[in-house]
């Protein structure tokens, strides 16, 4: 074959091969290849050369260029001039590109016609032309994009005969293509499928669900979008064992894995098959069915039994799941099934005796009574015996604990074990080697699907809001939108938005969910797992109900219950070993809404007012203390408030340093903000102003303005609430600050008069002479460096007249400051040396950090850059130390200033991005530092 295009560009000749160094001539030659015996005009082979903007003498190179290859081609193909181009006469058999076109296409027509054997063979002959990437070594946007698509073009080609081969029956042997094939085009969903349906019919089904995981990760992240339907759909048939993934050459029935052995079911014995139907409407879990498929698949291979416990809080859907997953692997012990109800939390009656499960089984398989030996261990052991050489799947539906499965246990390897239990069972898990596997809520997304199927997509379509409300309410619990959709399907006529409205007014509550009877009643569900607490653990049940959420710590529990720490871990524990409360993260606790509903009514039934008074106080005492602590760690040298004291029976997180101080409120964050909320109707009004005093300096210097704004209004509100006023000035100035770092000068600056007039009728200097520090920095905002001056010197004086050295400082540093916006540069030093000395002698290093940014900017306007950098180098350092990132976006700010000065134009716009990104973070206006950034770069 003369040319050759499929891999590496090449000229073959009788002579040996046409070297086509020029890349202007293998341009030109490749798209007269591309178009062969067709006109190719010369408008596209000028375009071939150059990718853009060609020069004026084009036309005259490319015809220099055909001229060259005229010469060289002389035996091998015939450049012909046309009107307005040029076409290379080549024979069929001649281009390699044309009969990989030509074996394709055959393959194809074969396919069609159901000659599948065949369009294999042609298929395979198509490909075997390629002998790497098109048109290898050939430049040029023209070429590069056509070799794209002839690449393309392959794998399509690779495709469909792999899904030929698929089939024929073809399976273990595709499975290192396919993946290749799936590596290099990650995105092409058809080779995933084809990996799938490979790695099933060779007998890995957990590698398949495995690859079908990664598919849907990569392009949920990659694109945003969930797998085809087609895609989806074989994950099903895989899930399911389904039949039809069977090849057409082979029998119909799909085996195990290679290493189960099987096994005929013993003649003189009956084959139970004691499963209940397969759930209606059953939705989502694909986790947890993967999770399982690959369990058993292991266990087969490795020979051993399978045991797994589905765990989860009452109504969560573990016998819907168990049973879902029976009924898909039931192929897979033909030996018999087994079920029982073990009635661990029922409503009305004692568990089930284990002894008459195991009696119940042994009955099962035709062991007569007369037969059975005396006590549970050696009837146990019979049914052990009997099952030892069988493949048996057994469901054991609701067990209390671990001592009431064990007797049921087998020990066979061909057998699987499926649990179901509000409980853990950590015991099975730890001796036994049981597989955990705790379900969750639905999310959002299944719940609509479970709807969808109950009632039909068109009465859901017509009210997609109703709906939405209707999965919300349910929290994510089947039980629950079963009833929901139950109450629909007896009321066809009924609108959807009526009963969404019912349950929004009955939102934390339990009355939307009443079922018919007890099993169908979220109520008596919750009930019988509530009753099977330990009173102590009963109580902490009902009183994290008190708690705003949403979520807890356990020395946070330990204040609510009135009793230490080291009282409250193992009745969390229980709790979480009993589903009632989930332990999210490492030692944080939350609660299901439809629980915490129940809480609240076993609350109000058993714990008197006074007692919910008394859990109420202790939390606000904890978390006001906390929070203190917390900010003093963060900000050890601002003024001080006076804390109610605590409560017996309530106990103060510790928090060591800055960094435990910043961890505690990064995770308390939302717990405070509901608690203030809260504070105005539980009473709390002295905890909730200090509250939000207390979490100032944290969401400042995180940059959680909005949250400050609401906070402090809320402390505000409290304050008023009890005639406070210096609670309600350092609301006042609080609100301010939040204010002003989002903008809002005019609003800031209200708020602070509010507080300087508070502040003077309590003859407050101090807290006056901080509000016009406050004033001051407005001021400078609005462009108003001279008025801002005044304020800091008011300010100074009154800081005298309190003796208050660190204000002062303070004070001084912010004179310092203004004289620069003004222009005296020589004066500002003076201030910024002297609030620096008092700063260094107090120990704040916050305000340290203040003063080394202005003296930087005071020796930067001086021109002193090696003194500034220096002192920007220094307040960064104090910046970071103290977590304060908005300031430190400043500082660098000022120093990539002092680099551009320099003339040191990279350094400048590298600790101008740091900058950007601190102010993208923090939500502020990045538009100076664009500036910045755009002119030395440009410039």
């Amino acid at each position: 074959m003369r040319f050759q295009v499929l891999g590496p560009f090449r000229v073959q000749l009788d002579r040996g091969e046409i070297p086509l160094a020029a890349s202007r001539e293998q341009r030109i030659l490749a798209a007269l290849l591309l178009d062969a015996n067709r006109v190719v005009p010369v408008s596209r082979l000028v375009e071939a050369i150059w990718d853009e903007h060609p020069p004026t003498s084009s036309v005259k190179v490319v015809r220099n260029c055909v001229s060259m290859l005229r010469r060289r081609l002389v035996t091998a193909g015939e450049i012909v001039t046309e009107s307005g181009g040029y076409l290379l006469r080549v024979p069929y058999d001649d281009l390699d590109l044309r009969v990989f076109a030509d074996r394709a296409q055959q393959g194809r027509r074969l396919a069609a016609a159901g000659e599948l054997a065949d369009a294999v063979v042609h298929l395979r002959e198509a490909l075997a032309l390629w002998r790497g990437p098109a048109f290898t070594g050939v430049t040029g946007r023209l070429i590069e994009a056509a070799a794209a698509q002839l690449d393309d073009q392959r794998r399509s080609v690779q495709e469909e005969r792999l899904a030929h081969e698929l089939t024929l029956g073809g399976g273990a042997e595709l499975v290192d293509e396919i993946a290749d094939l799936v590596a290099a085009e990650p995105l092409r969903e058809r080779a995933h499928g084809q990996l799938m349906l490979a790695l099933y019919r060779a007998g890995r089904r957990t590698e398949a669900l495995q690859a079908y995981q990664r598919v849907r990760r990569l392009l949920v992240g990659e694109l945003g979008i969930e797998p085809g339907q087609e895609l989806a759909e074989l994950h099903r048939a895989i899930l399911e064992a389904d039949p039809r993934l069977a090849p057409v050459t082979m029998p119909t029935a799909i085996p195990g894995p290679e290493s189960a052995r099987p096994v005929t079911p013993t003649p003189t014995r009956p084959v139970p098959a004691q499963l209940p139907a397969s759930p209606p409407a059953f939705t989502g879990r694909t986790a947890e069915l993967d999770e399982l498929c690959g369990l058993l698949d292991a266990a087969a291979r490795a020979g051993t039994a399978m045991v797994a416990v589905v765990s989860g809080t009452a109504g969560v859907g573990k016998t819907a799941l168990a049973v879902h997953f029976a009924r898909l692997v039931v192929d897979r012990f033909p030996d018999g099934q087994l079920h029982v109800d073990l009635r661990g939390f029922h409503p009305t009656g004692p568990p089930l005796d284990p002894g008459e499960a195991v009696r119940g089984f042994l009955a099962a398989f035709g062991v007569p009574a007369q037969q059975l030996p005396e006590g549970l261990a050696a009837q146990s052991a019979m049914l052990r015996t009997l099952l030892a050489e069988r493949r048996v799947l057994l469901v054991l539906d609701n067990a209390r604990d671990s001592e009431h499965v064990r007797p049921l246990l087998p020990g066979g390897p061909g057998c699987l074990t499926l649990i179901t239990s509000r409980s853990r069972l950590s015991g099975l898990v730890a001796t036994e080697g049981a597989h955990p596997v705790s379900l969750g809520p639905l999310p959002l997304g299944d719940a609509h699907r479970m709807l969808v199927r109950r009632l039909g997509a068109a009465r859901l379509t017509a009210e997609p809001a109703a709906v939405t409300t209707i999965a919300a309410r349910s929290a994510g619990l089947p039980l629950a939108l079963a009833i929901v959709a139950s109450r629909m399907v007896g009321h066809p006529h009924f609108p959807l938005r009526a009963i969404a409205e019912e349950l929004e007014l009955a939102h934390g509550s339990l009355e939307g969910f009443t079922g018919v009877d007890a099993e169908t009643d979220v109520r008596s569900v919750f009930s019988w797992s509530y009753r099977a607490l330990s009173g102590p653990a009963a109580r902490l049940f009902r009183l994290l109900s008190m708690h705003p959420g949403p979520d807890l710590g356990a020395v946070a529990a330990a204040s609510l219950a009135g009793v230490p720490p080291s009282r409250v871990r193992p009745l969390l524990a229980e709790l979480a070993h009993a589903h009632m409360v989930t332990e999210h993260t490492p030692g944080r606790y939350a609660m299901h809404d439809l629980l915490r509903a129940y809480a609240v009514e076993r609350t109000d039934i058993e714990d008197d007012g006074a007692e919910r008074l008394a859990v109420t106080h202790r939390m606000f005492d904890h978390y006001l203390g906390g929070a203190h602590l917390a900010d003093l760690r963060l900000h050890p040298h601002r003024d001080p408030i006076r804390l109610p004291a605590a409560v017996p029976g309530v106990t103060v997180a510790v928090v060591g340093d800055r960094e435990a101080a910043l961890a505690w409120f990064s995770q308390e964050h939302p717990v405070l903000l509901n608690l203030l909320r809260r504070a105005g109707s539980d009473g709390h009004d002295v905890h909730a102003w200090q509250l939000g005093w207390a979490m100032t300096t944290y969401l400042d210097r995180r940059g959680h303005w909005h949250d400050q704004a609401i906070v402090q209004q809320l402390a505000l509100e409290a304050a008023r609430r009890v005639r406070d006023r210096d609670g309600q000035a350092r609301a006042h100035r609080n609100i301010s600050i939040a204010h002003l770092r989002r903008g809002r000068h005019g609003e800031a600056s209200d708020h602070l008069w509010h507080a300087v007039r508070l502040y003077r009728g309590l003859g407050d200097q101090v807290g006056q002479a901080r509000t016009l520090l406050n004033l001051g920095t407005v001021a400078e905002h609005r462009g108003q460096p001279r008025l801002a001056l005044r304020y800091a010197e008011q300010s100074l004086r009154l800081f005298r007249a309190a003796g208050h050295p660190s204000g002062q400082a303070n004070a001084l540093n912010n004179a310092g400051w203004y004289h620069l916006q003004l222009g005296d540069h020589e004066l500002a030093p003076h201030h910024c040396q002297r609030a620096l000395a008092l700063h260094q002698e107090a120990g704040d290093r916050y305000w340290q950090a203040h003063t080394w940014d202005s003296l930087g900017c005071a020796h930067h306007h001086l021109g002193r850059y090696p003194e500034a950098t220096e002192c920007y180098r220094q307040a960064l350092s104090l910046w970071r130390e103290v977590g304060e990132r908005y300031y430190e976006s400043a500082t660098l700010t000022h120093l990539g200033d002092t680099h551009l000065a320099e003339g040191e134009r990279s350094a400048a716009r590298g600790v101008w991005r740091e900058a950007l990104d601190i102010v993208v973070e923090l939500g502020q206006d990045a538009g100076r530092i664009l500036d910045r950034i755009r002119a030395v770069t440009t410039g």
